[in-house]
């Protein structure tokens, strides 16, 4: 168990870590967005550059999951994540597919 532990702990502090600098360095393509209003949100995001904030909280939650310090406060967002996946859930069923077509 603490070795799974620390492999999650570590996977996730990557992720964060690959996600939150690729504001900063670009090595991920951006697609166009659509004109919905998520599409919208998105485009004001990236206008008002407040999206250099949510990298910057990503890098700075990536950090400390590496180095394993405040690893509670990390895993707020986590729990946050299930809350709202339990929510719509209906939405990721396509993930759950054994076979796609």
């Amino acid at each position: 168990m603490k070795i799974l532990v620390l492999i999650s702990r570590i996977l996730l502090g990557l992720i964060f870590l690959f996600f939150g600098s690729n504001a900063f360095l670009h090595f991920l393509p951006v697609p166009t967005l659509p004109p919905t209003p998520a599409g919208q949100f998105l485009s004001a995001i990236f206008a008002s550059h407040y999206v250099f904030v949510i990298s910057g909280l990503q890098l700075i939650g990536a950090v400390l999951l590496l180095v394993n310090r405040y690893v509670p406060l990390a895993l707020v967002v986590v729990i946050l994540w299930f809350i709202l996946f339990y929510r719509y859930r209906q939405n990721f069923s396509g993930l759950f597919v054994q076979r796609a077509a």
